[in-house]
């Protein structure tokens, strides 16, 4: 088993000192990545990076693909934005004017908005891992969406809880641009299918690690569900806090954070009983899912998340789409991504998705996870 390394410090600071001083080299296209790495959300971007290394480094091994009847490589650059939109900004002109990236892979919704003034004039396609629907609605050409949109998950949870749980919720969601748009969209709907919001102290989960002071505003109106959410580090610590508090009611959980690594954090699955969230990647039984699993944790020594997996299919789909066009133009490869999703091997595709919407999203399935007598249990959804 390898050793995983520190994706922030060892596979940044590499990928920096050789391509952005030589730029993009014979045989090789620079791919670009910004994404936070250090800060409270360090954590959430080493896993995204993690999934396109992994995919570079296959696609490498293979030979790499066709362009221009030369095999050629990936080249993986990754620059940290701390989960900065102005700094993701800054960090998408230097890969496009220092290594001529044709696409930059973003988790953070305020740095997909960033980018999108100017992303088409630059000439560079956007690879959005984000669930915000208005990323792919505002009509970029070159932008795609990896994960499904969130307006499902706000209301398939916010039905299950209201049902199962309570009908008074406790805001406590995060403080950045996606948590923002989160909690407005699932406050409007709980409040339209007859539920009370009786606190809303939204925190800054990339920078502080205490959220006692917080948290106790949001248990002190006695709310039946909490609502929580940004990157899974500091939602588990959030979670951990109000149980040491006394909360004894459930958790919606925002897709952002991922139940089983809330619960790591948190100290256990008894910790997030009765929390609602989208089902992890170690719970799905499908053969492409396992068979990522188990290769993910040879190389990285332990089980992967959404994160991981959405970011490793999508630079594959990337890349198939330059293979079949022989193309690093980006309009040429956004056209093609679509079928080359479809004509994907499934062993690169663990969530087996196979087509892309007309506005630029990949078409996927809504999925709710609960946690029952301390195990995740997939919910059907109507």
């Amino acid at each position: 088993m390898k050793i995983a390394k520190t994706l922030g410090q060892a596979v940044a600071a590499a990928t920096l000192g050789m391509s952005l001083a030589a730029g993009t080299m014979a045989g090789e296209v620079n791919i670009g990545f910004t994404g936070p790495l250090s800060g409270g959300a360090a954590l959430y971007g080493e896993n995204t990076l993690s999934g396109l290394r992994m995919a570079a480094e296959e696609i490498n091994a293979a030979g790499g693909f066709d362009l221009n009847g030369e095999k050629t490589t990936i080249n993986l650059v990754s620059l940290d934005d701390r989960y900065s939109p102005a700094q993701a900004a800054t960090n998408a002109k230097r890969l496009k004017q220092e290594s001529n990236v044709p696409a930059i892979f973003i988790p953070h919704s305020g740095g997909v908005f960033a980018l999108q003034d100017f992303n088409e004039k630059d000439n560079f396609l956007i690879m959005a891992y984000t669930s915000v629907p208005t990323v792919t609605e505002k009509g970029n050409s070159l932008t795609v969406r990896i994960p499904p949109t969130f307006d499902g998950y706000v209301r398939a949870f916010t039905d299950y809880a209201l049902e199962n749980l309570g009908t008074t919720l406790g805001m406590a969601g995060a403080t950045h641009e996606y948590a923002k748009i989160w909690g407005s969209m699932i406050e409007k709907e709980w409040t339209s299918k007859g539920g009370k919001v009786v606190a809303n102290n939204p925190m800054d989960y990339n920078k502080s690690a205490d959220f006692f002071t917080g948290v106790s505003r949001i248990i002190a109106e006695d709310p039946e569900v909490m609502f929580v959410g940004g990157a899974s580090e500091p939602t588990g610590l959030v979670v951990q806090q109000a149980r040491q508090m006394g909360f004894q009611g459930g958790f919606i959980v925002m897709d952002q954070a991922k139940i089983d690594e809330v619960a790591s954090v948190a100290g256990g699955l008894d910790m997030v009983e009765g929390a609602v969230g989208v089902v992890p990647l170690s719970v799905y039984e499908t053969e492409p899912a396992q068979d990522f699993i188990k290769r993910y944790k040879a190389e990285y020594g332990k089980t992967p998340g959404s994160e991981a997996a959405y970011n490793y299919l999508a630079l594959h789909g990337l890349v198939e789409a330059m293979d079949a066009t022989e193309s690093t133009d980006p309009k040429v490869i956004r056209a093609a991504i679509g079928k080359a999703l479809k004509n994907m091997p499934t062993s690169k595709n663990p969530y087996e998705v196979t087509d892309v919407t007309e506005k630029g999203g990949f078409v996927t399935d809504t999925t709710l996870a609960v946690v029952k007598d301390g195990k995740i249990v997939q919910v059907d959804i109507d």
